[in-house]
């Protein structure tokens, strides 16, 4: 299959394809006019670069773990495994990070929300169930 059909079958953009064998990830046969050509087998190995990408390895660190997938032996397994490793606790980090975010967003919304609240009770009591619309307090005389 050329190029174009093989980014349709991926959902990936020709540019993406090129870039991919540029980072030695992917690999094509050429025409005798220079297009590229590329077996079914390429499909799924894009989904898995797309796979590893999406996780947030770099092009660097993908490019590593591929000999792994291609030509598995001991010596792979072992820089593959601790490759891994190093991602994996990279990303435990960045989930860590991620979970203070949303715990301190948390804390902003309910202190936003504590604070509408006292508004509405200063400015009046609302009515109805939660139609917006409020009573203004008849001050007293």
């Amino acid at each position: 299959m050329r190029i174009g059909e093989l980014a349709a079958r991926t959902g990936v953009s020709v540019r993406s394809l090129r870039y991919y064998e540029e980072q030695g990830l992917l690999t094509s046969s050429r025409s005798a006019s220079g297009q590229r050509h590329y077996t079914d087998a390429e499909v799924e190995r894009v989904r898995f670069i797309q796979r590893l990408y999406a996780a947030g390895l770099s092009s660097r660190t993908i490019s590593e773990l591929l000999p792994c997938v291609d030509t598995p032996s001991e010596g792979n397994y072992d820089a593959a495994l601790e490759r891994m490793a190093q991602e994996r606790n990279r990303l435990s980090e960045h989930i860590d990070e991620l979970v203070r975010t949303r715990a301190a967003l948390d804390g902003l919304m309910a202190t936003a929300r504590a604070h509408r609240e006292s508004d509405a009770l200063a400015q009046g009591v609302r009515c109805g169930s939660g139609d917006g619309v409020s009573v203004p307090r008849v001050p007293e005389s």
